[in-house]
């Protein structure tokens, strides 16, 4: 049986086509994968509740993926502690083949079936954790040997694949399967399955970081100063939120390293008054 990412595209002579033509043909792709992660958002609520309970008592939250779909989870929990300000620990990203694999690719490191659940034994992964398997075929031995092993030992296991049926699918306590079609370049799940994948892991993150109270009103709160940018907006939330100057927000930032604890502070300070 072909599996969906596999299908044949259903755009056909690509290279006698015109470069407006590929790229509309690739837009009108891109257009469907919205929608098809539409649907399951029930699926990613269930999961980001279940995953919620864990992490409030100190659980954290692993992305295990291979090549492109790796890369992504990667991406993703590297963001959290400059956008959330969480510690880097808290959600964690591995790939098969390590850190080298995430600029180039390596040899056959998806198909050890072992290999994926020894990596997460380095981050001493326990029943409190989370592990969310990230495979747009659904059937990936370095993914599928880590869920199951976490299946077995009672840890919470989330599966994020473009193929329904699959491996992944079926054995995921909680399946999110966004069915995006055949790719425009037949196979090329880089393309419009991993798009896929980054708007459920957009959607999964976010969501948790604001359940776990990163996020005040529609401001990321606790967000790193890391540069300049980053600074003045920092600054402009300050002054939106507590009766200051740019120049007293900015001297509070310098102290308090964060929009939450400087705003905190200067309510501390004049209600004590």
């Amino acid at each position: 049986m072909i599996r969906i990412t596999e299908s044949t595209s259903d755009h056909d002579n690509l290279e006698s086509l015109s470069t407006l033509a590929l790229l509309n043909g690739i837009n009108s792709e891109d257009a469907k994968v919205a929608a098809a992660v539409q649907l399951i958002i029930p699926q990613i609520e269930a999961f980001v509740d279940a995953c919620h309970l864990r992490m409030s008592k100190g659980g954290r939250l692993f992305y295990l993926g291979a090549g492109t779909s790796g890369r992504l989870g990667i991406v993703d929990a590297s963001e959290c502690p400059p956008t959330f300000g969480v510690d880097h620990g808290v959600v964690i990203g591995l790939i098969a083949g390590g850190d080298h694999a995430i600029r180039k690719a390596v040899e056959f490191a998806e198909d050890d079936e072992k290999q994926g659940w020894l990596d997460l034994m380095n981050h001493n992964i326990n029943e409190l954790d989370t592990l969310v398997g990230i495979a747009a075929s659904g059937t990936t031995p370095y993914v599928m040997g880590a869920i199951r092993t976490a299946n077995q030992k009672g840890i919470l296991t989330g599966g994020i694949t473009c193929n329904p049926g699959s491996p992944l699918a079926n054995e995921s306590t909680f399946p999110m399967v966004p069915v995006v079609g055949p790719e425009f370049v037949t196979g090329s799940t880089r393309m419009k399955s991993g798009t896929a994948q980054k708007l459920v892991l957009n959607m999964i993150s976010t969501a948790l970081m604001i359940k776990l109270g990163h996020v005040k009103g529609n401001k990321m709160v606790d967000m790193q100063l890391s540069n300049e940018k980053l600074v003045q907006r920092a600054i402009r939330m300050v002054c939106d939120e507590i009766p200051v100057t740019e120049a007293e927000a900015d001297a509070l930032l310098s102290e308090f390293k964060s929009v939450r604890a400087s705003v905190e502070a200067y309510h501390l300070k004049n209600t004590s008054k």
